[in-house]
């Protein structure tokens, strides 16, 4: 059964913006135009020439690039593809060559997909997708996967538009989002196919790191989950290499801010944290200068802190709150020892956990409570087996100690030279839930904690 790629791309413009395209079939030998949708053209406008054609595509699109695709009507699968083409006679070669052999062709305007935005499908009330890649990208791991409404507040968040990518009850629809104008209608959505009568995908599983959380950067995606989920995070600017810069979160009533790096993946209290505000680009360059590891720069509104600490979800699922009064800064570093916290304190973590590992599961958070509501400052995914002695479970052939005073670059640098096999006691009073204890189980190394009876 013949099946025409370019008639298709034609149904799929009445409903939504395609990448610009004129189509050609090879008739007695001859180009024969087919279908098009050009910005500035009449649906399907009838060119003089195969040229004419051509250059419309190439004057309309927004890299002056084009592709050309080629198909067999009676096989399913494609032909050579042809790549960022810029001239009218570099198109019209490809053109010629590929008609002789009786295939049927798409020239349509390059896409470039590591523009900062992100391609994926919906399906039903699911969405997965990922930034530098083809829809296809929900065939490989690491896709982002949301339900349809949170997906759509966050890319209206991040991007600046909500895109129109609802597919319809039993439909799957492809799709790509832009920081330029793109397609025929010229705006940043564009659809690529739609397919109905599927069957029903499993639930989003709300996960990550994923590719999506490292082109922001884990703290940016950690807390606009938090954000979406309704738990109070403070007012953050989010400075990114990827991305233009983007906001969200509550006002805090405190007119001071921190600055936070923003690694693509969590490394615990490796780059600068600091109270106050601090050159974003000055940071990126000097801490990160080859752009692998920090994905972006957060300024954060202060909290006017009461207590502050973290939470993290230990051995058997129990959840583990640790903190102390004012800031957390030092306690997260493993400088200073967590205190008894109060009751209205913790029953006020508790609920916020509660609320978030409703839709999450397991979890571990930096809070800080201002005397009348505990705030997000930073989420992950996942729980721990830590206990009252133990950081890391695990048996080891060799145990050596570290002095928590020695601070956390020591235990990273030491941490680096183990061999396989050797244990960690960490000897001194240190939070469970501090960055010490996150380098520890980060670097999956057994270690138990041994208090200091000297002090």
């Amino acid at each position: 059964m013949a099946h025409y790629k370019d008639e298709t791309l034609d149904a799929l413009a009445e409903i939504g913006n395609v990448a610009q395209f004129v189509s050609f079939r090879p008739i007695e030998g001859r180009l024969q135009q087919g279908f098009c949708r050009i910005s500035g053209y009449p649906a399907n406008m009838r060119f003089d020439a195969p040229e004419g054609a051509v250059a419309a595509v190439l004057a309309a699109a927004a890299d002056r690039k084009v592709n050309v695709r080629s198909y067999a009507p009676e096989s399913p699968r494609s032909r050579e593809f042809v790549y960022g083409i810029e001239t009218v006679d570099g198109v019209m070669e490809v053109l010629e060559r590929l008609s002789s052999e009786g295939l049927h062709l798409i020239v349509n305007e390059t896409i470039d997909v590591a523009d900062g935005g992100v391609s994926g499908v919906v399906q039903g009330e699911t969405v997965e997708f990922a930034p530098d890649d083809t829809p296809r990208c929900v065939e490989k791991p690491g896709v982002a996967s949301l339900p349809l409404e949170m997906a759509l507040r966050m890319f209206q968040i991040v991007y600046g538009f909500e895109p129109q990518i609802r597919a319809g009850d039993g439909a799957r629809l492809e799709f790509s989002l832009h920081p330029r104008p793109r397609g025929h209608r010229g705006t940043h959505t564009l659809v690529w196919e739609r397919e109905l009568n599927v069957p029903i995908p499993p639930a989003a599983t709300l996960a990550w790191p994923n590719r999506f959380s490292r082109h922001l950067g884990d703290k940016a995606y950690g807390l606009l989950m938090a954000h979406l989920l309704g738990a109070p995070v403070p007012k953050t600017l989010v400075i990114g290499r990827r991305v233009a810069p983007f906001s969200f979160g509550q006002e805090t009533g405190s007119l001071e801010v921190w600055t936070r790096t923003c690694p693509a993946e969590p490394q615990p209290g490796l780059f600068t944290t600091v109270k106050g505000w601090v050159d974003p680009y000055r940071l990126l360059s000097r801490e990160d200068p080859e752009g692998n590891v920090l994905a972006s720069v957060l300024c954060q509104a202060a909290v006017r802190a009461r207590y502050s600490g973290a939470a993290v979800v230990g051995a058997e699922g129990r959840l583990l709150v640790e903190g102390r009064q004012g800031e957390g800064d030092r306690f997260m570093l493993g400088l200073d020892a967590p205190e008894k916290l109060p009751a209205e304190i913790l029953e006020s973590v508790r609920t916020l956990h509660s609320q978030l590992s409703d839709r999450l599961g397991a979890i571990r958070f930096e809070w800080v409570h201002d005397g009348e509501q505990a705030w997000i400052v930073q989420l992950h995914r996942g729980g721990t087996g830590t206990s009252e002695q133990v950081i890391v479970p695990g048996d080891a052939d060799k145990w050596v100690r570290f002095e928590v005073s020695a601070g956390i670059e020591s235990l990273r640098n030491l941490l680096s030279r183990l061999d396989n096999g050797v244990g960690v006691t960490v000897v001194g009073e240190v939070g469970l839930t501090s960055h010490v204890a996150d380098l520890l189980r980060k670097a999956r190394r057994p270690a138990r904690l041994e208090h200091n009876l000297a002090d």
